[in-house]
C-alpha cells in the first residue's frame, strides 16, 4: 500500500512544474505560475495537471491598465493541456485575479535555408515556418474558440493586418478577451490581428 501511495502522490514541488528550454533559470514571475499550477495538484485537477508542467510564462500589456499572462507550455503537451483547458485558465485565472490567462504552445521557427545556413540541405518542414507558427499561435491563443474565417488587409503603410474571426457560438466565453487575443499576438508576433465575430464583420 505505502508504494502505491507515494505513486499517486505530486511528484514534485513547484520548480518540477516548469522547464525552461536551454536549462535557463526561472523568473519570479514564472515560479510564481508555476507555484500555481503546483498549487492544482491538490484539488480536483490534480489527475489533469499532474503531469503537466510549462516552459515559461510572461505577462503582457494589453491595455487599460491591464495585463494578460501568456503561459508557455511543450508542444508535446498541448493536447494535455487542451483536454482540459477551460478548467485550468479558469483556476489560473483565479489565483491571479483581473488578468486573463493564455496558453500557447513552444514553437520554434527554423530559419529558411540560405547561403550562411548549414542546413540549406535539409527541407525546412512547413510546421516550422514563420507563416505556420503563427498560424498555430493565433489558434493556440483563441481555444478553445474555433477560427472560422481568416482575412488579411494590407494597408497603405506596407502593415498588414489579419481579421481573424472567430465562431460566434463562442462568443459568449470569448468575447471579452478579443482585446487580450490581440496584445498578446501583437506582443509575440510583431503583427497585427483583429478578432471579431461575423456578426462584426466590416470589409
Amino acid at each position: 500500500g505505502v508504494a502505491k501511495k507515494s505513486n499517486d502522490a505530486p511528484k514534485y514541488n513547484a520548480s518540477g512544474k516548469i522547464q525552461k528550454p536551454g536549462g535557463k533559470k526561472a523568473t519570479a514571475f514564472e515560479m510564481s505560475v508555476a507555484q500555481a499550477l503546483f498549487d492544482l495538484e491538490g484539488g480536483e485537477l490534480k489527475e489533469v495537471v499532474h503531469d503537466l508542467y510549462i516552459t515559461g510564462a510572461k505577462e503582457v500589456d494589453v491595455g487599460a491598465g491591464r495585463t494578460a499572462i501568456v503561459v508557455f507550455v511543450p508542444f508535446t503537451l498541448l493536447k494535455k493541456f487542451h483536454a482540459d483547458q477551460i478548467r485550468i485558465v479558469r483556476e489560473l485565472e483565479k489565483k491571479f485575479t483581473n488578468r486573463h490567462v493564455v496558453i500557447v504552445a513552444q514553437r520554434r521557427v527554423l530559419r529558411e535555408p540560405g547561403r550562411n545556413n548549414r542546413k540549406k540541405l535539409q527541407k525546412r518542414p512547413y510546421s516550422r515556418t514563420l507563416a505556420s507558427v503563427q498560424g498555430a499561435i493565433l489558434e493556440d491563443l483563441v481555444y478553445p474558440t474555433e477560427i472560422v474565417k481568416k482575412r488579411v488587409r494590407y494597408c497603405i503603410d506596407g502593415n498588414t493586418v489579419t481579421k481573424v474571426f472567430l465562431d460566434k457560438n463562442e462568443q459568449g466565453s470569448a468575447q471579452e478577451k478579443l482585446d487580450t487575443y490581440a496584445a498578446v499576438y501583437k506582443h509575440l508576433t510583431g503583427k497585427n490581428a483583429v478578432f471579431l465575430f461575423p456578426v462584426d464583420a466590416r470589409n
